[in-house]
């Protein structure tokens, strides 16, 4: 509970344009719904966060309606609270670390582009440019974790006794139902990053280009047709008016270092070589297009990887330790911290969002280590740190769980208690009725 109900998530609920498949559900786009403080929820904002949410537990709008409508519900109900919450961080004067932004960016866009497809399908999803989407959603991850803070700060004295653990049991131990097969996981990543030849590949392809365009060669012409952009190559590089702040640092200091139809020389960046024109200037925002040549890694650059992985995995079999292996190797930044853990998962589940790793699992048993398995993320070698068969639920083996779940719906309790108390202090005003 305290996963899918307090912690807001830091899934991005953001007021895109909708795409054409979308237009169904898309009534009014600046219909309000409610007004928090001297804020606005649109029936877009709802709408596209129930869409996000639907789309990561793998729910089709069109076929289920009802689901879909409950979906929106709890968003307006979420965001609300966020509103609400958001105002609190303002009255706290709570910050967002910039680094801690900046690695859940890329965290959401990676799953996002996976979990679709593709940029052009997150294109086409949203109906906004590939820097449209990764700009709202840094704005909506800096604000969520500000109210994450506040809200961390508010809940971390919440306990619950062993007596009220077991009250729970007895109340919902039938709705619980029985314990499925599970799994816990740690991992050790390493990705395959381009090497010398990769990375002089790309920047003489970008050079080239470049010549082209001092040549007098058409520039939106050239990004149409080499770009490697797919967010704005079929625009011609047209990356629209932008402020400070919505670019990566490398691409924003020397594209603000431009003037008017001004051209600049290669910039790299982590998405590899561009090269910038600069059409327009209105005050602080600045009107560019852009042509990318990307990095990419060679067959020998993943052999790289896959040799550094067996390396790995040779020393953990010789009785090295996989904590200073994961603190050493991994490249994983969201599970580095926690020294490689990456959860507790049903192996149903599991087999939906990582089948690979299901089949390197197999037959490995707990405190043990799979062979190198590969994913679109990377080289793994994951560790078994624990088993669970399909079981009735019991009391005794699994108090922990059940203490856990007990203090889920008790933070709750206080969480809703605490956010009516809050809304005596914030004027909270539900405008209109989500559209059915």
């Amino acid at each position: 509970m305290k996963g899918r109900i307090i912690r807001l998530s830091l899934l991005v609920l953001t007021a895109f344009t909708f795409s054409p498949r979308m237009a169904e559900c898309q009534q009014v786009l600046d219909r309000i719904l409610a007004v928090v403080d001297d804020d606005v929820i649109l029936d877009s904002e709802v709408s596209q966060g129930a869409y996000l949410m639907a789309m990561q537990m793998r729910i089709d709008p069109a076929k289920s309606p009802q689901q879909f409508e409950r979906l929106k519900s709890e968003t307006l109900t979420s965001l609300i609270n966020q509103k609400i919450l958001l105002v609190q961080a303002d009255k706290d004067t709570v910050k967002a670390d910039d680094q801690q932004v900046d690695r859940y960016l890329q965290q959401q866009m990676q799953n996002v582009i996976q979990q679709l497809g593709g940029e052009d399908k997150v294109e086409e999803y949203f109906g906004a440019p590939i820097t449209k989407v990764r700009r709202n959603y840094r704005e909506e991850i800096e604000r969520n974790l500000r109210i994450r803070t506040v809200q961390s700060k508010k809940m971390e004295g919440i306990s619950v006794s062993r007596r009220e653990v077991e009250a729970f049991y007895k109340a919902y131990k039938d709705s619980i139902g029985p314990i499925k097969e599970t799994v816990d996981l740690s991992h050790i990543l390493i990705t395959t990053k381009p090497g010398e030849s990769a990375t002089r590949a790309a920047y003489d392809k970008a050079l080239a280009l470049k010549q082209r365009v001092a040549g007098g060669e058409d520039f939106a012409k050239l990004a149409q047709e080499n770009s490697e952009d797919p967010g704005s190559a079929g625009r011609g590089g047209d990356l629209g008016f932008m402020a400070r702040g919505e670019f990566v640092r490398d691409f924003e200091e020397a594209a603000y270092k431009l003037q008017p139809n001004e051209i600049s020389d290669l910039v790299k960046t982590q998405f590899g070589f561009h090269i910038i024109q600069m059409l327009e200037r209105r005050g602080e925002k600045i009107h560019t297009r852009h042509i990318l040549i990307t990095i990419k890694p060679t067959l020998e650059d993943e052999k790289v990887a896959a040799d550094s992985i067996k390396a790995i995995h040779a020393n953990l079999l010789a009785g090295a330790s996989f904590e200073e292996l994961v603190g050493k190797y991994s490249e994983d930044v969201s599970t580095k911290e926690d020294k490689g853990y990456l959860g507790h998962f049903e192996i149903d589940q599991l087999r939906e969002r990582a089948k690979e790793f299901v089949f390197a699992i197999t037959g490995v048993p707990a405190g043990k280590y799979s062979d190198p398995v590969k994913t679109q993320y990377g080289f793994h070698i994951l560790r078994v740190d624990g088993r669970e068969e399909p079981r009735e639920l019991s009391f005794q083996k699994d108090y922990e769980s059940l203490q856990k779940m007990a203090l889920d719906m008790k933070t709750q309790k206080e969480f809703n208690t605490w956010i009516e108390e809050l809304k005596q202090f914030v004027h909270v005003e539900i405008k209109d009725q989500i559209a059915r």
